[in-house]
């Protein structure tokens, strides 16, 4: 299985200005090399046949009679491969000539599509030499004694996508063929390039791929004249990109003196995803020209089992270097600016949170300070109520009271010991019998006693439950399940812990700093069972329902795009090699399958809270679910791996 990647190529050859054979026996040399490397698509540079300096060489037959005998050689040479190669050429048509892009396999021309914006301004002259595709009526084109389609309506569909070109200037226009080439069905973009250098050029060229490929939510690939190309006024520096959706993939070297192949692979899967989700995409398409795509089918071929290049991030949810600590601020001000409404709307007197000594709590109350901070509230109006049971240690109770009294906010301890027994008693259950009554009977405890505080005090409960909590069900219904307003209702687990440390780095004093250090070392528990007879916590939250680094991985990409079980343990075995097996990957993926589906109840019925990423479970917003879904094709999907 592919998975939804197609492996795709960027060439930057070698090339000589005017000398057709050299340069089709270095494109076919590039072909070979991408062709064992398993690449189903590749795309050369613009006129890489001629070369795109030839001036008015342009108007001379012979260089154009040995520009298609370099297409036959090529063709000739590579008809018993499978992959698909998009070369420019410069080809004549009723005396007109065009700047061209020719699709090639097994040598059959597929299709040429003609370049439809022409500069001619500053060091370009193409105008002189070549006809814009939109002064061209004629639909087919006679090349290499074949009669084949030409113009810039073509699509192309393999076996894995659909593709479209364009040339170079196209991508420039204020509206480039390649939006309408998407809206119509495209979902892999390749554009043959002569990108001359200059100053500042090379940034701004990457950031018009990013947004053009952001924009038409699809594949971007981008080949550019390099090494040899350049002459009299202007320098190529080899430009092979790859982008996917607006994000980098792969980059040749730029100013490189040797031929390039730059190959990555594109998930179409997760591009198709995100337009089935994006409906202003499918809206756009009425603003296109009704006239249907000419769609040219590819041959049938068996590609080989695919070798994923591409690496992805363990940590989808946590960006590296710099960008941790922006995207740490910014997700704290929303956080912050959520609850401000709240507070302000509601007239609020106090904000009640419960404080356990854990990461969640403390990001809820870390949160409620700077809110309350920013309003010039006195800080005295956030309750934290730490309520020890039966599993609460020391560590986790010290850390909790310390936090609040550094904090400067009012503290309260309430047990929930007397209130918990007298409760079983009620009901008539065994407290030595640890089980699930014996568990959530605590956690609904504690939900009521910060309900009615808020009554007492005239406020709010904060709740402080996270994303991936809500994705597994880890939550008591009606118990930590429940507030009214959840600060940390769209917060991964990977970046809650993330979070605290941020605010710890950014600590006034070193008490507190220290303090949020160790709360972030402290294992992830709820505390509902009795503590090991040395104090130690005795129910790890990971040990029962997998690593929460693994969870948010299957979230991100089980919600974000989609994807199936078969396909995300796909990524999860190569992402994280080394660290889990495939056994355990197995196992915590069919637990979160497993927990997804049967805990929607509980997300159906969700606080408010704001929204802060890409990826959110309010039924209100991002994820509207039935709670009686079946999830049996996606258990069904696990077993089979």
């Amino acid at each position: 299985m592919n998975y939804g990647f197609v492996k795709v190529a960027a060439a930057v050859p070698r090339v000589k200005v005017a000398d057709c054979k050299f340069n089709a026996s270095q494109i076919e040399k590039e072909i070979i090399i991408a062709c064992g490397r398993g690449v189903e698509i590749i795309v050369f540079p613009e006129l890489s046949l001629t070369g795109y300096t030839c001036g008015d060489l342009f108007a001379h037959q012979l260089l154009l009679e040995n520009a298609e005998m370099g297409l036959l050689q090529i063709l000739n040479n590579t008809r018993q491969l499978e992959i698909i190669s998009i070369l420019g050429m410069s080809v004549p048509l009723n005396g007109m000539l065009l700047n061209a892009a020719v699709v090639i396999q097994k040598g059959r021309v597929l299709g040429v599509v003609p370049k439809t914006y022409l500069p001619n301004y500053k060091e370009f002259y193409e105008k002189r030499w070549f006809t814009s595709a939109a002064q061209v009526s004629e639909r087919s084109v006679r090349l290499c004694g074949q009669t084949v389609p030409m113009g810039v309506d073509l699509l192309f569909d393999t076996v894995n996508t659909t593709f479209g070109i364009e040339l170079c200037e196209d991508l420039w226009a204020p509206v480039p063929p390649s939006s309408a080439l998407a809206l119509q069905g495209a979902e892999i973009i390749f554009n043959l390039s002569a990108d001359n250098e200059g100053v500042g050029k090379h940034a701004y060229l990457r950031s018009l791929i990013a947004q053009q490929s952001a924009r038409c939510i699809a594949g971007y690939v981008f080949s550019s004249c390099g090494f040899g190309e350049s002459t009299t006024d202007v320098v190529f520096a080899g430009n092979g990109l790859i982008y996917e959706n607006g994000s980098l993939l792969a980059a040749g070297k730029r100013f490189s003196l040797e031929e390039q192949v730059v190959t990555s692979e594109i998930d179409v899967e997760r591009l198709r995803a995100e337009r089935r989700v994006n409906t202003t995409f499918a809206s756009c398409r009425s603003l296109v020209a009704q006239d249907a795509p000419r769609r040219i089918a590819a041959e049938y071929v068996n590609l080989p089992e695919l070798q994923l290049t591409r690496t992805f991030d363990p940590h989808p949810f946590v960006p590296q270097g710099p960008a941790l600590d922006e995207r740490c601020s910014e997700i704290f001000s929303i956080q912050v600016a959520g609850l401000a409404q709240r507070l302000t709307h509601t007239h609020a007197k106090s904000a009640v949170v419960g404080i356990s000594g854990g990461l969640d709590s403390t990001l809820a109350l870390l949160v409620c300070v700077q809110t309350f901070d920013r309003l010039e509230l006195s800080r005295k109006g956030i309750i934290g109520v730490t309520m020890p049971g039966f599993g609460t240690t020391d560590r986790t109770h010290d850390n909790a009271v310390r936090l609040m009294e550094l904090l400067g906010i009012t503290v309260r301890e309430v047990s929930i010991r007397a209130a918990c027994l007298q409760h079983f008693h009620d009901i008539g259950h065994d407290p030595e019998v640890h089980d699930v009554t014996y568990e959530n009977s605590q956690a609904r405890e504690r939900t009521q006693i910060l309900m009615d505080i808020a009554n007492q005090t005239g406020g709010l409960v904060v709740g402080t439950g996270d994303l991936s909590e809500l994705a597994l069900g880890w939550a008591t219904y009606n118990g930590d399940h429940m507030s009214m307003y959840g600060v940390n209702a769209s917060v991964p687990k990977t970046l809650v812990k993330h979070l605290v440390k941020w605010v710890a780095g950014h600590s006034a004093d070193e008490a507190t700093r220290d303090t949020l250090l160790d709360i972030v070392d402290t294992p992830i528990s709820p505390e509902l069972i009795p503590a090991a007879s040395d104090g130690t916590i005795q129910q790890i939250t990971e040990d029962l329902v997998g690593p929460y680094e693994l969870h948010d991985f299957f979230l991100y990409y089980f919600l974000r795009f989609g994807f199936g079980p078969s396909k995300i343990y796909y990524l999860a075995v190569r992402t994280f090699k080394g660290t889990y097996d495939e056994a355990t990957i197995k196992k915590w993926l069919t637990t979160f399958c497993r927990r997804f589906f049967n805990q929607q109840f509980k997300r159906s019925c969700l606080p408010d809270g704001p929204k802060v990423g890409s990826v959110s479970l309010s039924p209100r917003g991002d994820w509207r679910m039935p709670s009686d879904a079946s999830a049996d094709a996606w258990l069904n999907d696990a077993a089979s791996l």
